[in-house]
C-alpha cells in the first residue's frame, strides 16, 4: 500500500477570505475520491458564486496523485489554476480540489500580483484545514488471559500502540494497529512481556488516517 496525504472528509467545505488591492479571493476546498466529484464541487462553486468574475480550480487524485489539473477561468494563462496546483503539491496533498473565486476590485495586480494571490488564497484554505496522512498499518490480533490484560495495556499506553476495539469473551482478543516495519519487533516484544502465553496472528493491512504533523 502507498502512504499518502489528504484532507479530512467534511460535510461542507473548507472556506477562508484573503482581500489584496480591493479583490476579494474566496477558497473553497473539500476531500474528493473521483474526478466526477471534484468536477461536481467546482461547478457548484460556479453556480454559489455565478456573480464572480472567476472560479479558479486544481485537484489532484490517487494515491500516487497521478490525476492532476488546473483552470483559469478566465484569467491569464497560468496564474490562477497552476499557482493552485502547486500549493497542493508542495503540501503532498492527494484526493482534493480547491476551488479560488475572485470578485475583482477594480485594481488590476498583473501576472506576478495573481500568481502570489492566488497562492496565498490556496495556502490559507490549505491551513484550514485538518491534514491527514494515510498510513500502513497491519492488524496484529492478539488473545491473552485476564490476568495478562492490564499488563499489556500499560505496555501499549507506554508505546502508544494504536488499536481496535477489543473482544471479551473466555478470554480478551486485541486488535493492535502495527506499521509494517514494527510488526517483528512488536511481536517479539509481546511475547517476551506475557513470556509466551499470547497468541499472537496477524491480520489484515489497511490504510489509516492519523493526524499529519505538518
Amino acid at each position: 500500500m502507498i502512504p499518502y496525504r489528504t484532507i479530512e472528509e467534511t460535510d461542507d467545505s473548507i472556506e477562508t477570505l484573503y482581500e489584496i488591492q480591493k479583490s476579494k479571493f474566496i477558497t473553497h476546498l473539500r476531500h474528493v475520491d473521483s474526478e466526477e466529484d471534484a468536477r461536481a464541487f467546482i461547478q457548484s462553486m460556479k453556480k454559489k458564486y455565478f456573480d464572480a468574475r472567476h472560479n479558479c480550480s486544481a485537484y489532484v487524485l490517487g494515491e500516487s496523485a497521478d490525476k492532476q489539473k488546473s483552470n483559469d477561468d478566465g484569467e491569464p494563462g497560468g496564474t490562477a489554476g497552476n499557482p493552485i496546483l502547486e500549493v497542493i503539491r508542495k503540501n503532498d496533498l492527494t484526493n482534493v480540489v480547491v476551488v479560488v473565486t475572485r470578485y475583482f476590485g477594480g485594481i488590476k495586480l498583473g501576472a506576478g500580483g495573481l500568481i502570489r494571490a492566488y497562492s496565498h488564497a490556496a495556502v490559507l484554505g490549505i491551513e484550514a484545514a485538518t491534514v491527514l496522512a494515510m498510513t500502513p498499518f497491519i492488524q496484529l490480533n492478539e488473545v491473552v488471559s485476564y490476568d495478562l490484560l492490564a499488563t499489556v495495556e500499560h505496555w501499549m499506553r507506554q508505546k502508544e500502540i494504536r488499536s481496535l476495539e477489543a473482544d471479551y469473551a473466555e478470554n480478551v482478543i486485541l486488535h493492535l494497529l502495527i506499521e509494517p516495519a514494527n510488526l517483528e519487533a512488536v511481536k517479539a516484544a509481546l511475547t517476551d512481556l506475557t513470556a509466551g502465553r499470547a497468541a499472537l496472528t496477524t491480520g489484515d493491512e489497511s490504510l489509516i488516517a492519523i493526524p499529519a504533523d505538518s
